[in-house]
């Protein structure tokens, strides 16, 4: 079930959650390195490495305004520092994957290569 807690400016969300959201009309965004990337993401996911935080932030136009963010990253540490940092920016309605690309991948969910 998504968590939202109040100390956070996004809400965490398990695979299956995300997966439904993605049947709608939400950006995901992958936030690891291009390697990472490279080896396999969630179907659409528009790569913003997280790292280095700067070049994240450079890219803020590429950021839905108009729908909800989903944030993927490989477990869910560094797609947390993305919603954070989007939502410093004025982001709102920001989604963090738990477990991540990992996670994704044990449900058995589809990726793109």
């Amino acid at each position: 079930m998504a968590q939202k807690n109040p100390s956070e400016p996004f809400t965490r969300v398990n695979v299956d959650e995300a997966e439904e959201m993605m049947s709608g009309d939400v950006q995901v965004v992958d936030v690891r390195d291009p390697f990472e990337y490279a080896s396999g993401h969630v179907p659409g996911a528009l790569h913003i490495p997280i790292n280095p935080v700067t070049g994240f932030m450079s890219r803020k136009g590429e950021l839905a305004t108009d729908k909800p963010i989903v944030f993927v990253c490989a477990l869910g540490q560094r797609s947390a520092l993305a919603c954070e940092v989007a939502a410093s920016m004025g982001f709102i309605n920001l989604f963090n994957l738990e477990g991540g690309t990992d996670g994704w991948v044990k449900a058995g969910k589809p990726v793109e290569r």
